[in-house]
């Protein structure tokens, strides 16, 4: 590992002015969203059937919540959803130089969560160790570095240096944050709607994050691959959610949850390489870290719910990997919320963490300090109102024994 100054890094800036295109492509961005939104909701109809059919069916058990038994394998619409919307993509005038520019990035998104997606259908219809399901999720995200996705600088704030990886540090850390990911999603999808609902606000603010960076850019072709995967992966989530939010008629499973966790990986590591990195002040500084902020910031509480869950479990004398009825969304069932107010409430914190994020790389940082806070404290009282109408109908009973 390498510390450089910045500027032995300005020889490595995108391409010269033949590079750009004539503008940022929203339109386009809202038609992938769009062809991977309805081929999603088509599929997963037809997935449904397949699944009652193929035995892939969810029984309730003591520790979850849905009390009917629910097919699964939802991830394999969502999968047709998104490679649809990003064959789509390639046809239209305005994003094809972005396939002719970065030849690597949307085909090893595409293979690798092809991989994830068999795995997942396996685990979900007929179960998985933990053991296999891991070197499953490694070989994977091993896909997407074999095919070139990779960290392959991170920026440190303190000294203005950047970290130069090698190769194998590259993959390393590229394996390890999809990894995370992968796992994060899959142990926060407990819920109706919760990890669609996560994927589709996760995927936004990062194609939000990556069209901030085109305008800034000027269009720059080579910034396109980050932005068509995020609008592919926000359309996917979108199209499954109306099958999927309670009262679900079929969950993503593992086959889907994993999909989602890799992608938000694929399309964040994906969006780090296209960052100038010539020209550095405090905005420029925030860019820079940003793809890993938005990293920290969406999976920030499905990553708090899954080591909670994981040092619970060993101080109990239990595998990490063993399930229990202890989550994040267990507990603010237990406190008074209702199914589709835990998810929403979840939606909110996410929301507000990963645009909060977004926004201190785009617009000014004071504004984004102002948003961020009031959004945290109204997601904070939100929280806690079952809570506090527990305790005052304590003390209205205490005064009455009294």
């Amino acid at each position: 590992m390498i510390a450089a100054d910045t500027v032995l890094l300005a020889g490595s800036a995108f391409e010269a002015q033949s590079n750009r295109g004539a503008g940022v492509p929203l339109r386009e961005l809202m038609l992938v969203l769009f062809t991977a939104a309805v081929v999603t909701f088509l599929a997963t109809g037809a997935v449904r059937l397949f699944a009652i059919r193929f035995g892939a069916v969810a029984v309730p058990r003591d520790r979850d919540v849905h009390v009917t038994p629910t097919p699964r394998l939802g991830g394999i619409g969502m999968y047709l959803g998104f490679a649809v919307a990003l064959l789509f993509a390639q046809q239209l005038p305005a994003l094809a130089r972005g396939f002719e520019y970065n030849t690597q990035d949307i085909p090893a998104a595409l293979v690798s969560g092809l991989l994830i997606v068999l795995v997942g259908v396996v685990d979900d219809r007929w179960g998985l160790d933990a053991l296999t399901k891991f070197v499953g999720q490694v070989t994977a995200a091993g896909v997407l570095v074999v095919m070139g996705v990779s960290w392959f600088a991170l920026y440190l704030p303190w000294g203005g240096t950047t970290l130069i990886l090698d190769q194998l540090q590259a993959g390393l850390f590229t394996v390890l944050v999809a990894v995370v990911m992968i796992n994060a999603m899959n142990f926060v999808d407990g819920l109706d709607g919760l990890a669609a609902g996560l994927g589709l606000i996760s995927s936004v603010a990062i194609c939000v994050f990556s069209v901030g960076l085109l305008h800034e850019q000027g269009g720059d072709v080579s910034a396109y691959p980050p932005a068509m995967l995020a609008a592919a992966l926000a359309g996917a989530c979108l199209g499954f959610l109306p099958h999927n939010f309670q009262p679900a008629r079929i969950f993503m499973g593992d086959s889907g949850s994993m999909l989602i966790g890799l992608m938000l990986a694929a399309i964040s590591t994906s969006a780090s390489g296209r960052i100038s990195l010539n020209a550095y002040g405090s905005r420029d500084i925030l860019g820079l870290l940003t793809p890993l902020l938005l990293v920290g910031a969406v999976m920030f509480i499905p990553v708090l719910d899954l080591l909670l869950a994981v040092i619970r479990r060993t101080m109990a004398g239990r595998s990490p990997f063993s399930p229990d009825k202890m989550h994040l969304h267990h507990r603010l069932l237990q406190i008074g919320h209702s199914h589709r107010r835990v998810v929403l409430l979840i939606y909110l914190w996410v929301g507000v963490l990963a645009f909060g994020a977004v926004g201190s790389a785009l617009i000014d940082r004071r504004l984004v300090v102002l948003l961020l806070a009031g959004g945290l404290v109204f997601a904070l009282v939100v929280t806690a109102v079952p809570s506090l109408r527990v305790q005052q109908d304590h003390g209205r009973d205490r005064d009455r024994q009294a």
